[in-house]
């Protein structure tokens, strides 16, 4: 499918969105749409694999004719003794299963009839793919779709016609595109994308634009230890604390497999009950199969996953890859024992007016020694005072920090602040921090400014080649001692200036221009008087 192919059936999902969603706000809208496209999703790659395991036995399409049955409703009525082996089977090879009555294509024949048992099959639908469809359960999936909602109508018969009309326009919007992953993949980060714009400051909850997302990604999948060397070969597991909806977690995955490489296990945390369901279902829209991610629904500040408290040094969980954009400069409350907390014990605790340090140090203590770790923080961590000043020293004096990135404003849909961007490692080689200033690199949007693949190249290349003479006005290796000079200061215009120097003055150059000039005016006074007194009017002086 064409990158236009792709833009248009977003355009039309987004179409029938805006027009369907009446006095509903585009955050509670969001839930349904997506997880109806995911319901699609699940029920087209089912029944394809369905076709491939029975082969000659899956009932032809064209002989059943249009009565609502599908070809597995009809295998699955012929054949009730073959059943559990069947499911078995798919568990094996599609790893998951959905009976005939959940899926896509019945529910849109019940919507098309306007079946009055359509909201009934949805909610016995989406209960089963939460608890039965896969090993993992998914429990809470479907939890912020409310089919009882006094949006959706004032009464049942009201709300099951509402749904009919929305799962009818989407069948419609989609039936003339491709259904494979990576369409509805796309199409699934393009609707979070138009709804994040309408979303406001929300939108920071859920959404990394993707130019920022692919920087990221592409640092974080590169030879840890020896950049220049190009793409790792395989990257064991991934992890971010603030997942959102998945994106960066999936933008480092395509990069891997684009690249030909192995990526082993993807983790992820959301504390937001609606985006942790929207990461599970990304997950899910862009065939990573269930076994291959965990995301934990909790508090990164509280380090509410058991598994990740572990005290056992050797079973410590540790991920090769770090990546994160937590909330910026987030108020929270540190316990009186968190200064004895392993995250915090070494660096010191963040203040409470401000967690992006508390974050980092979170995101690192789960590092490997030989891993990198990314993330996003407003700029204000490179030069504040107090509790800040002493963990940005303490990480400057352990080699932590190797690189930092200053972007441009306003490419975030929650806040036109510009951001920044900290490469991490605990077993950093050179002696030294790289900085690059992209703030005045973009393009600019009509909301959001963004970064073209131009852009993102340089930054990745930049980094990538780290280069000892540096780029004039852009990049630059500046040596530890420079910045313990300067009171471990990171502001980035302190090391990288794009201001454009000033052009020096050649004084006897523009004293002879002077002096050339004077004598022009004087000749020109001579000329004029001259005029003057053949009309016999006074010369001027």
């Amino acid at each position: 499918m064409t990158e236009n192919d792709q833009k248009q059936l977003g355009n039309t999902l987004w179409a029938i969105a805006d027009q369907l969603r009446g006095s509903m706000n585009a955050d509670d809208f969001r839930d349904y749409m997506l997880s109806f496209l995911f319901l699609r999703y699940l029920s087209d790659n089912y029944e394809a694999a369905a076709k491939r395991e029975l082969g000659a036995d899956y009932p032809d399409p064209n002989a059943i004719g249009n009565g609502g049955r599908t070809p597995l409703s009809v295998w699955y009525a012929d054949n009730p003794g073959d059943v559990v082996q069947f499911e078995q089977q798919m568990r094996r090879k599609a790893h998951y299963v959905i009976e005939p009555p959940y899926l896509w294509a019945n529910i849109v024949h019940l919507a098309r009839t306007q079946d009055g048992d359509l909201l009934d099959t949805l909610q016995r639908g989406f209960k089963y793919i939460e608890e039965q469809s896969f090993e993992s359960h998914f429990q809470g999936l479907f939890s912020e779709i409310n089919l009882a909602s006094d949006k959706l109508g004032r009464d049942y018969a009201a709300r099951n016609a509402k749904l009919a009309t929305i799962i009818t326009r989407i069948a419609e919007g989609l039936a003339g595109f491709s259904t494979d992953t990576d369409t509805l993949g796309d199409a699934y980060e393009y609707l979070i994308g138009q709804f994040a714009a309408g979303s406001g400051k929300k939108a920071g909850e859920f959404y990394t634009p993707q130019c920022i997302s692919s920087i990221l990604s592409a640092i974080v999948t590169l030879d840890s230890q020896d950049p220049s060397a190009g793409p790792r070969r395989s990257l064991g597991s991934v992890f971010d604390f603030a997942c959102g909806s998945g994106s960066l977690l999936l933008n480092v995955r395509h990069r891997m497999k684009g690249a030909g490489g192995q990526i082993g296990r993807i983790y992820g945390q959301e504390s937001n009950i609606t985006t942790y369901n929207l990461a599970r279902m990304n997950m899910l829209l862009h065939g990573v199969k269930d076994t291959e991610f965990e995301i934990h629904h909790g508090d990164s500040l509280a380090n509410d996953w058991d598994w990740l408290r572990e005290t056992n040094p050797a079973k410590k969980p540790a991920f090769d890859a770090v990546v994160a954009n937590p909330p910026f400069s987030y108020r929270w409350e540190p316990k009186d024992a968190t200064s004895q907390d392993p995250r915090f014990k070494n660096h010191g605790v963040a203040p409470k007016s401000a967690a992006d340090f508390a974050f980092l140090l979170h995101g690192l203590h789960y590092l490997k020694d030989d891993g990198v770790m990314a993330i996003i923080l407003p700029h204000g961590v490179l030069f504040r005072g107090g509790k800040e000043a002493a963990i940005r020293r303490k990480l400057l004096d352990d080699g932590h920090i190797d690189t930092v990135i200053g972007l441009p404003a306003n490419l975030f849909y929650s806040t036109g602040i510009p951001v920044c961007i900290l490469v991490l490692k605990k077993c950093k080689k050179p002696d030294d921090v790289l900085f690059i200033n992209a703030a005045e690199e973009f393009v600019k949007g009509k909301r959001q400014n963004h970064l073209s693949d131009a852009h993102i190249a340089k930054i990745v290349d930049t980094y990538r080649q780290r280069p000892e003479e540096g780029i004039e006005r852009y990049a630059r290796r500046v040596p530890m001692q420079e910045i313990i000079d300067n009171d471990y200061n990171l502001n980035i215009s302190r090391y990288v200036s794009t201001a454009e120097p000033e052009k020096e003055i050649d004084l006897a150059a523009v004293h002879a221009d002077l002096v050339t000039i004077e004598k022009e005016v004087t000749e020109a006074r001579v000329r004029h008087n001259a005029f003057l007194m053949e009309l016999g009017l006074p010369p001027l002086p």
